[in-house]
């Protein structure tokens, strides 16, 4: 048997057996009761791990860390061994045979092994003098980031941040993995794309694709929603452990699957590819047939009545117009300073728009807050400035709560409100009332 073909089962099945061995291991020595979760942690690292080693190979095409050298079958000229073997051994290894060490010791080891093994597998791998800084750019893009969602995962910590990740995992599956797998199976690909140094095509093509970032607004949404309000993610070995029914919930049950749906349907459009409509299509059956009743079967257990009341209301797929209330809980409150003209103008808006399941309170009258800013509370849960309005947006109706959801993007709120504390609408000091009477707001007149 010749060394290229030792070095290629070496890379895909070694992995393998030490992923399963350490699996046995973890089944073998758990404690019944036990919330280590190294299912869920192997899952988040190699989801993230898949990706990234793709586009790191196709950077690797441009730049030439590295080259392989083999006759098999190949993903942008890597050998299928060594990138499925490479997705476990950073993956599934770090959690299953290494999760007793400390994180930083994992991150040692792993660069240890990987500096010491990656010579040794010539003839298939070829090392050119730059290959370490393509080594330090796995590291920093792949590596830490999976540990790092493993880590929070097992531990039970920093929802939100797992929540976010998990997001740009979907992005990254959706956007470039995919397809990338439809383009090596058939003919196409990225050229796809008009190349023309037409203005009109640039512009359309921009259009294009600003439209299909649009429609994946509901699902990074949803998932903040989980990490925010829920303190979860939306994997099932990692859900929610709070009934979410806040954001884009209010308004439909399965915004994620829709989502998921429609950027595939319009990314294959763009891309011209009927593989990936076929490959939506095939997601939209499995979401309504398998996912919808075993999601049902676990939060109607987990929940009970509250979920049952909720989607008595809110359809799967189909969004309300009205945003859903939960009966029985307080409004969400939108505190407001009555002393200044603008905050007053946009309290005035929102009273027009007759917002719903939402009180407008006086900021000089926060009980433990001195507010410098606009706030919304709903619960424990709190933002200021822009955020707060955007928030409020939720409870009028879908399109000013789409709106609301897509400016509350990351960035994109951060923008929006530099630009106004730069046009003076920037945070203000509130003089707190010291009496027990209540602050009114001016009475309207007319349609100020």
């Amino acid at each position: 048997m010749s060394r290229e073909i030792l070095v290629r089962i070496a890379a895909l099945y070694v992995p393998i057996v030490a992923a399963t061995a350490g699996w046995l291991l973890f089944a073998c020595n758990v404690k019944k009761g036990t919330r280590q979760r190294p299912g869920a942690a192997v899952l988040v690292q190699a989801l993230w791990v898949l990706p990234v080693l793709w586009m790191l190979q196709l950077v690797n095409t441009h730049i030439g860390w590295w080259s392989f050298h083999t006759a098999g079958p190949t993903v942008r000229g890597m050998p299928v061994e060594m990138y499925l073997g490479w997705t476990v051994l950073w993956g599934a290894i770090p959690s299953l045979l290494l999760g007793r060490l400390s994180l930083h010791w994992r991150i040692l080891l792993l660069i240890g092994f990987d500096l010491l093994v990656m010579p040794y597998c010539a003839p298939v791998l070829s090392l050119s003098r730059s290959w370490l800084w393509g080594e330090a750019v796995f590291v920093l893009v792949g590596l830490i980031p999976a540990l790092l969602l493993g880590e929070w995962t097992v531990k039970e910590q920093h929802p939100l941040r797992r929540a976010w990740m998990q997001a740009v995992t979907a992005g990254m599956i959706v956007f470039f993995l995919l397809p990338e797998c439809v383009f090596v199976l058939r003919s196409g690909g990225w050229n796809a794309l008009p190349t023309t140094d037409s203005r009109l095509g640039h512009a359309i093509l921009s259009v294009e694709i600003q439209a299909v970032l649009l429609l994946g607004v509901m699902g990074v949404a949803a998932a903040r929603e989980f990490g925010e309000r829920g303190d979860g993610t939306p994997i099932p070995f990692d859900p929610p452990r709070r009934l979410v029914t806040s954001g884009i919930y209010r308004y439909v049950a399965n915004p994620m699957q829709l989502s998921c749906a429609l950027v595939m349907l319009a990314w294959a459009a763009v891309l011209h590819s009927i593989w990936l409509a076929l490959g939506a299509v095939c997601g939209i059956l499995y979401s309504a047939g398998l996912a919808t009743w075993d999601e049902a079967e676990d939060l109607r257990e987990r929940f009970g009545l509250p979920w049952l009341r909720y989607r008595a209301e809110v359809h799967n797929w189909l969004p309300r117009w009205k945003p859903y209330i939960t009966p029985g809980r307080q409004p969400a409150t939108l505190w407001v300073s009555g002393e200044c003209g603008p905050c007053n103008e946009v309290r005035r808006w929102f009273t027009r728009h007759e917002a719903l399941g939402l009180v407008i309170t006086p900021a000089e009258d926060h009980p433990t807050l001195r507010l410098r800013r606009i706030r919304y509370e709903d619960g424990e849960y709190g933002v200021d400035g822009v955020r707060a309005v955007f928030r409020a947006l939720e409870h009028l109706h879908f399109g000013w709560a789409f709106a609301g959801i897509a400016l509350s993007m990351p960035g994109i709120w951060w923008l929006v409100q530099t630009v106004l504390d730069g046009c003076g609408l920037g945070p203000r000091e509130l003089q707190k009332r010291d009496d027990s009477r209540p602050m009114h707001f001016p009475v309207d007149t007319g349609n100020a």
